[in-house]
Order: C-alpha cells, then sequence, then structure tokens
C-alpha cells in the first residue's frame, strides 16, 4: 500500500461537493490518505460534524453559481466528486427541491468543470433509476427504466446528462448506480435501505427493531469500504476502457430484513425484529431490483465486493459497539 501511495500524482487538487453525507465523509478521508490532506477539498452547506483540521474546507451551495465558481476559481480542480443530493424518501417529501438539487446542482458543476478543463468528474447515481417494469433479479445495465420517485427520475435523467457532456463536449464524467450502502461511520441521509443501517444501532441500544419495510423484501447492498473502494477503482481506470457513460451498475450482497435479522441473532440472541405496516418507504422499495447484475463493471474494470452479509454483520457490530461503549 505505501508503494501505491507514494506513486499516486500529487498534482492533483480534488474538490468534493457535498462531503458531509454518508459517502462524502468516509470518500474524502480515503481520498486525503491517496493524494494527501491538502490536495483534497471538501465543501458542503454547512460545517461538518467530524471535522478535520488538516484538510482544506470550504461552505458551499452547489446551487449558488456565485460561490461554486468561487470555489473553482480559487481551487482549480483536476478531479469533481459532486454528491450533494436529496435521496429517495426525503424527496418524495420535497419534490421540487430535490429536482432543483439533483438536477441543476449537477448542471452547474458540469457546466464549471468544462470552464475550468476539469480531468474527471464523478457523480453518483442508484439503482432507483429502475422502477415498476425493470426486471427485478439480476437486473442488466441494459433494461427498462420507468422511476416513479422523484429521486429516481432525477437520477435517471442526470446519467443522460451526464453521458451527453461526455459525447458532445468530452468531458470525462464516471458514475456509480449505488445500490443501499451500509456504514458504521456516519448516518444515513434518508433513504430507503436506511433501515439496514438503523437495525445495528437499535439492536445494540434494545435488542429490538421495528422495521419499516416488509420482511421479505430483497434489496442490493453495498457495505461502505467496498462502495469507496469500487469508486477509486472506477476513478482509476483508463478512460479507454470504460464503455459506459451513464452509470454502471454496481452491488455487493442482497438480503430482506429478515435475513439480516437472523445474522444479528448469531450475535445478539435475543434479537426481536417487527415490522411496520403502511410505511410510504415499501411502496418505493417494491419498485427496486431484488438484485443487481455487474458484470460490465466486473469486466471492464476490475470490480468484485469483499464484504458478504455475514462479514458486514460482524464488522457493523463490532465497530457500532465500540464507537458507542455499548
Amino acid at each position: 500500500m505505501e508503494i501505491l501511495l507514494s506513486l499516486q500524482p500529487m498534482d492533483e487538487r480534488i474538490v468534493i461537493i457535498g462531503s458531509n453525507g454518508q459517502i462524502g465523509t468516509e470518500l474524502a478521508i480515503a481520498l486525503r490518505a491517496k493524494f494527501g490532506l491538502q490536495q483534497v477539498v471538501t465543501s458542503d452547506i454547512r460545517e461538518p460534524q467530524i471535522s478535520d483540521p488538516a484538510g482544506p474546507f470550504e461552505i458551499v451551495d452547489v446551487l449558488d453559481r456565485k460561490t461554486l465558481h468561487q470555489l473553482f476559481t480559487k481551487y482549480h480542480p483536476t478531479q469533481v466528486y459532486l454528491l450533494a443530493a436529496m435521496l429517495s424518501a426525503t424527496g418524495e417529501k420535497h419534490p421540487r427541491q430535490a429536482w432543483d438539487l439533483n438536477i441543476n446542482g449537477l448542471l452547474n458543476v458540469l457546466d464549471l468543470s468544462l470552464e475550468y478543463g476539469v480531468k474527471k468528474v464523478f457523480w453518483p447515481s442508484s439503482i432507483a433509476v429502475f422502477g415498476p417494469h425493470s426486471p427485478k433479479t439480476d437486473t442488466p445495465q441494459y433494461a427498462v427504466m420507468d422511476p416513479n420517485t422523484v429521486y429516481g427520475i432525477s437520477k435517471l435523467a442526470g446519467e443522460r446528462i451526464c453521458e451527453y457532456y461526455y459525447q458532445r463536449y468530452g468531458l470525462d464524467v464516471r458514475s456509480i448506480r449505488y445500490p443501499g450502502v451500509i456504514s458504521w461511520k456516519t448516518a444515513p441521509g434518508g433513504g430507503t435501505t436506511d433501515y439496514a443501517i438503523h437495525i445495528f444501532h437499535e439492536a445494540l441500544k434494545s435488542n429490538r427493531y421495528a422495521c419499516f419495510l416488509a420482511s421479505g423484501t430483497a434489496l442490493p447492498m453495498l457495505y461502505m469500504d467496498d462502495a469507496i473502494r469500487g469508486t477509486l477503482a472506477l476513478m482509476d481506470a483508463p478512460a479507454e476502457d470504460l464503455s459506459i457513460r451513464s452509470s454502471y451498475n454496481l452491488t455487493g450482497v442482497s438480503f430482506t430484513p429478515a435475513m439480516l435479522a437472523n445474522e444479528i441473532r448469531k450475535h445478539l440472541p435475543g434479537f426481536i425484529i417487527t415490522y411496520e405496516e403502511n410505511d410510504p418507504r415499501q411502496a418505493i422499495a417494491d419498485t427496486w431490483p431484488n438484485s443487481i447484475d455487474d458484470t460490465e463493471a466486473q469486466r471492464e474494470w476490475g470490480w468484485k465486493p469483499r464484504f458478504n452479509l455475514s462479514e458486514i454483520t460482524t464488522d457493523m457490530l463490532t465497530n457500532l459497539k465500540e464507537k458507542t461503549q455499548i
């Protein structure tokens, strides 16, 4: 690892927009370990709860063209990671704001990336781009896409915009369709798959959990360590090896709330899970894939997850127990 780190180009200047979120927080740590503390600028609309005084941070609203322009002028980034977004469940409560943030924020960053000669842009998509008529099992890279949430609609539109900027202007935009991402370090951000994080906190706190999804709702998931590793692998891949400029399917493991509860009981034998009815997030989950086919990512840039359900459960409980002193 030390040899790999020493070979990284230190003239890279990286800006992360929306760095306070679940993925942004850990991606910033990984990028600073790879490129250096001062080479990675984090930014968000408010100060981070987990501060890193050694690395530069800027207050930036991705919808404010003036402050965004100032950010690009100040740092002249070679890479930009745009993570600012409103997720599925929150987006259904605020659809107009979700569309504005998810689409106009993306357009602002793409335009400035062209203006300032940014070499690479990363923008995350989601399995929410699939909908009721998409194949449910091993959903392929190319399939029917008819999302019925504003989050999914905005992500699908964003994919088309990213591919358009690549084809029309040659901007090197790269993207991953993230499934549910599980992490013990930061709180989830209002997504439909958030139960897979909440359940661990409640299991340690009270040894029971009221799940907002039905027991048999299978969804594709990805452990944060794998999500970060996959993101960096995509960004490191030679441009000529990439055939997809919309967004790559990516997955780790698919499971249901009942399957996850059974794994938790191996560590906490008395754990009890109950299931709430009529939660609006169930209707969203019912339109999403049960599992994902990520063959293109495997073939083109060597993707392979490392964490299975058992390993995710063990790692989550071990780290959360240490973190919360339970």
